[in-house]
């Protein structure tokens, strides 16, 4: 399959996860938060010591029960913010501090805040399958973030999402990173990189 090919599939199974969240009623929203939350004791966070989480836009699993819980087992948490068209930095989040317009429509903390690399990667999605396979909304910040800390250090990615945002299969082009983990309203998985879930 040609690259193009490959990019015009992963917009369509974009655009069908993304109608499967859309869906999703508002009840069934609030239980799936803090189903996810419950499931804050097996996260492996152990030697981690910063971790890195996001505030949901749009239609957005909501991971802020989740954080919340997180906050007693780690020592910092960050958040991303856009800092050009290519590149995210992770910005040190106090509960409290006042957030500002991070870019891509999502808030983070100011100019202020400490630059921390998460060593923990806590990463949202439209869409994503059970090799590890994901997909975003096309920028790829995620992507070279990743692949950035990576290079640098250990790096744990745990992609989290509705369940109903599960396809089958992500054709991944080169530049796309796998996810290591996949925590939805249903559990926690290990993603084994040759397509089946431990």
């Amino acid at each position: 399959m040609a690259v193009d090919d490959m990019s015009v599939e992963k917009s369509d199974l974009r655009r069908l996860a993304l109608a499967r969240r859309d869906a999703l009623a508002p009840d069934y929203r609030r239980d799936a938060a803090a189903g996810v939350a419950r499931h804050w004791r097996d996260l492996p966070v152990t030697g981690a010591e910063t971790v890195s989480a996001f505030l949901p836009i749009k239609s957005e699993i909501d991971i802020q029960p989740l954080v919340r819980k997180l906050r007693s087992r780690v020592n910092r948490i960050v958040l991303p913010v856009v800092v050009s068209k290519q590149d995210i930095e992770f910005r040190l989040w106090i509960d409290d501090d006042s957030l500002v317009q991070a870019g891509f429509g999502t808030l983070g903390p100011g100019p202020q805040a400490p630059v921390i690399d998460p060593d923990l990667l806590l990463v949202p999605l439209a869409a994503y399958d059970d090799h590890g396979g994901r997909i975003g909304y096309g920028a790829g910040y995620y992507d070279r973030a990743i692949t950035r800390i990576s290079a640098q250090k250990p790096l744990l990615c745990i992609g989290v999402a509705f369940a109903a945002q599960e396809v089958e299969k992500v054709p991944m082009e080169p530049h796309d990173r796998r996810l290591d983990m996949m925590l939805t309203e249903a559990g926690l998985v290990w993603c084994d990189k040759g397509g089946k879930r431990a």
